[in-house]
């Protein structure tokens, strides 16, 4: 989200990304159908940069944007803000996930703030400087079989050749409270090309010089802005709102599927989290459009 880019720029990615693209809807795959969501709720411009959400109970979520430390409690029956909770001084805050009556939340640089009691006038809380090494990162959700927080890293991990086309996600013990030494997923974008190419996904390509060859390979980024885990498929759900993709990977960190999503409707896909019988959220931060919560009911229920 510190990405600058002029709206009329965005504009002309989207154009070109939807007259492009054919957005097959993969319902048999995923469960959900990405072209007709169930609910769409238009949220107010307070949260025009929203940029994570998790779910309270089936009638509110909680969510952050970037650029305030305040706590938003949304209700999603009255389509409204219910509460708002200050809990620390501005900054970029891009990711936010509930562990029982805790909520934790993601800073940029990889700082954890963890609110107990957060419905009360003076919630508790404690901060948690991680150590990760990248610079940026966005995604946060809560493993619960291995009583951890996943961490994304939007960035790269270290500079030069060796790191510039992996992504890794780290693990934060919740019982220790520390950061894992080694990524707990740690993925190689090379390899999520090849399965773009192999399964035929019609994503926009680039030349790339290698050896004195030039070869046309699919162009991603591969930017992560959020993650989730499925509560029935227990597979990794992962956003990357620059390149209008959903990537799902098994519990291993193995590639099962990659999603197209339209620009039109995920214009800029922050946040994501489940229901309990797998329907699912996706926030949309506004750009030059109202911000959204995307509401998908799951298939396979």
């Amino acid at each position: 989200m510190n990405e600058m880019i002029p709206k009329f720029l965005t504009g002309l990615v989207i154009i070109l990304f939807s007259c492009t693209s054919i957005y097959r809807n993969n319902e048999n795959i995923t469960g959900y159908n990405f072209s007709n969501p169930s609910l769409i709720y238009e949220l107010p411009d307070t949260l025009r940069e929203v940029s994570g959400l998790t779910l309270i109970d089936s009638s509110t979520f909680a969510c952050i944007q970037d650029e305030n430390g305040i706590l938003f409690i949304y209700d999603i029956v009255n389509n409204s803000i219910r509460n708002q909770y200050p809990f620390h001084i501005d900054g970029d805050y891009e990711g936010i996930t509930k562990v029982d009556s805790v909520l934790f939340i993601l800073r940029s640089d990889g700082t954890l703030f963890e609110i107990n009691l957060f419905q009360l006038a003076s919630p508790q809380l404690k901060s948690y400087v991680t150590g990760i090494p990248a610079n940026n990162n966005e995604g946060l959700c809560y493993d619960r079989v291995n009583n951890r927080l996943l961490i994304a890293c939007k960035g790269n991990i270290g500079k030069g050749e060796a790191f510039k086309d992996r992504r890794a996600i780290y693990g934060f013990d919740l019982r220790t409270k520390t950061l894992s030494d080694q990524p707990v997923f740690d993925f190689d974008i090379e390899v999520v090309k090849d399965f773009a190419v192999k399964n035929k996904i019609d994503l926009p390509s680039k030349v790339k010089k290698k050896k004195g060859e030039k070869r046309t390979e699919p162009f991603i980024k591969f930017r992560t802005s959020a993650i989730g885990i499925h509560p029935k498929t227990k597979d990794l759900f992962l956003l990357s709102a620059s390149d209008f993709l959903l990537f799902i990977f098994d519990h291993k960190g193995g590639i099962k599927h990659m999603e197209q999503l339209n620009p039109v409707k995920f214009n800029k896909a922050e946040g994501i989290t489940f229901y309990e019988n797998g329907d699912m959220l996706i926030t949309n931060e506004a750009q030059d459009k109202k911000p959204t919560v995307l509401k998908f009911n799951y298939k396979f229920r």
